[in-house]
């Protein structure tokens, strides 16, 4: 963050800060002399936690997220298991019990299923990594949308829960049968197995940069950000979710605003190569222009658009 247009000992409000990237952008930011606040949906912890009930003004995507199952299953390598959308949401709700039930006997005719108890894992905390794994399982099956639904966290029918990804990754790792989820970033550093996943166009893909990235391909085009998960494209990555930024459309602050529409115009400029550094995917050209070209409906109280950019 050296080259950052921040000003010394800004004040930076983070949403997200328990994440692996927002986490590791608060240590940064705080060993640069900046005062760093984090927003929480729960009661606050400490003097730098502000809870946070955000009215939804604007949002903008601002960076992708992959979201990987990972497992221990014994002879089994990494990206060898295949798994659908609806099978991994009956193994979640409790419905497959066993790793060599039939339905995920047919999706591996190549592999040596054991007859052994699956021990799910999940997280135990309320994550951004639990709500768009939790909206994948929503579109994949109905029934799961229906009885459990999703969101940051959510009455899990089973499972041991883990804090964080190191907690779930903790669990996986010392579980022989066992199924988690973790951050694709966090899967790839920690080297855990992963699983393929059959994505909406009927390919089984593996988790990547280039998997990620491509869920994001034509996303958005109409103006509707919802999360890319389940996207339709022959590459897709099935589990992939965007980090948003949320700026108020009518700004009470327009000098403000304006500064952190700059940041964020200089991180889109710019934080590419920090993103991949950290095992992220940053946003397609064409996202990131229909993005930038969205700003011009942030206004201030006579009306005036408050930053358009470069």
């Amino acid at each position: 963050m050296s080259d950052s247009p921040l000003p010394p000992g800004s004040r930076i409000v983070i949403a997200g800060a328990s994440g692996l990237i927002g986490s590791a952008l608060a240590r940064s930011l705080s060993a640069e002399g900046h005062e760093v606040v984090r927003l929480v949906r729960r009661e606050p912890r400490s003097p730098d936690e502000i809870r946070w009930d955000p009215q939804r003004q604007r949002i903008d995507a601002v960076g992708l997220i992959g979201c990987a199952a990972v497992v221990n299953l014994a002879g089994v390598k990494p990206g060898e298991l295949k798994l659908t959308g609806a099978v991994l949401a009956d193994i979640y709700a409790g419905k497959i019990t066993k790793w060599n039930d039939k339905a995920l006997v047919e999706l591996n005719p190549g592999l040596k299923l054991a007859d052994q108890d699956i021990g799910v894992v999940r997280r135990a905390d309320g994550s951004g990594t639990t709500a768009i794994f939790t909206n994948y399982l929503s579109k994949a099956n109905a029934d799961w949308k229906q009885k459990i639904g999703e969101g940051t966290t959510v009455q899990w029918p089973v499972g041991l829960g883990g804090k964080g990804n190191e907690g779930v990754s903790a669990f996986v790792q010392r579980l022989p049968g066992s199924i988690g989820y973790v951050e694709y970033a966090y899967a790839k550093q920690n080297k855990l197995a992963h699983a393929q996943l059959k994505n909406a166009a009927g390919n089984f893909v593996q988790p990547s940069e280039s998997s990620v990235q491509a869920a994001a391909s034509g996303w958005g085009g109409d103006g509707n950000y919802e999360q890319p998960t389940d996207q339709k494209g022959k590459d897709s990555w099935p589990i992939t979710g965007a980090t948003f930024i949320l700026i108020y459309r009518n700004a009470e602050k327009p000098q403000q605003t304006a500064e952190v529409m700059k940041f964020f115009n200089w991180a889109y400029a710019n934080g590419d190569k920090m993103a991949l550094e950290l095992d992220y995917v940053p946003m397609p050209d064409s996202v990131v222009k229909q993005v930038v070209s969205s700003w011009s409906g942030v206004k201030d109280s006579s009306g005036k658009i408050v930053w358009q950019g470069k």
